[in-house]
């Protein structure tokens, strides 16, 4: 699901930082699961997460071979695709998933790999935003799916 026009095309705004991400998205560490991310244009959003080894998501998850969690992959997604809404009418609202569809998990990904999350605005009703997302690792589609998010007051 690549978008119909590259990135490198969009006008894009400022990175955001995790503390500037913290103005527009309620996660806290340890849930704060984006390094940076910038909006891309008004319907698209590029974030980072670099993955260390010590996080609580892979404790476990599996000894001596650990691998980031699908949910927490979708998790990544769902945050990169809030920066979307962060136009200022949405700012101060909560945003929850409301809805996954078609999501598939392609490789493992690993402690040192670097997630390059690319959300798409593809719909928006009333309060309901749909979103598409992919995660990549060197380029390799890591996971993608369909999300819908309630942006509510």
């Amino acid at each position: 699901m690549p978008p119909t026009t590259p990135y490198s095309l969009f006008p894009k705004t400022k990175i955001m930082n995790r503390e500037e991400l913290k103005k527009y998205l309620p996660h806290r560490e340890p849930m704060l699961l984006l390094d940076d991310c910038e909006k891309v244009g008004d319907d698209a959003s590029l974030g980072h997460y670099k993955v260390k080894g010590d996080e609580f998501f892979l404790q476990g998850h599996f000894p001596g071979q650990p691998i980031v969690p699908g949910v927490i992959l979708c998790e990544m997604m769902a945050q990169s695709s809030c920066v979307i809404l962060s136009d200022g009418k949405t700012k101060d609202n909560k945003t929850f998933f409301a809805k996954m569809d078609n999501v598939k998990f392609r490789r493992p990904v690993v402690p040192g790999d670097l997630i390059e999350l690319k959300c798409k605005l593809t719909r928006k009703v009333a309060t309901f935003f749909t979103m598409e997302g992919e995660a990549y690792v060197d380029g390799q589609l890591a996971a993608s799916g369909v999300f819908t998010v309630a942006s509510v007051k």
